[in-house]
């Protein structure tokens, strides 16, 4: 997986405080998720999500691994 919250925060101009704010989710969440160290509930995805007007494809790509075939 992905995170593009880095990102999505760059090309919207906003820093980790206007998120903050606007969402109530704590600094120290929204500074592990800008970084990509973090992990986050899918309660918080959705806040940021709705404060960012994005769908979660947006902020987190999936990309599948391949399966492998056993013989």
């Amino acid at each position: 997986m992905k995170n593009n919250l880095s990102t999505v925060m760059g090309v919207k101009r906003l820093k980790i405080s206007d998120i903050h704010r606007g969402t109530g989710i704590s600094r120290s969440t929204l500074t592990s998720l800008y970084y990509g160290t973090g992990h986050a509930s899918l309660e918080t995805l959705s806040k940021l999500c709705d404060y960012l007007q994005i769908p979660l494809s947006k902020l987190i790509e999936y990309t599948p691994k391949e399966l492998t075939k056993e013989a």
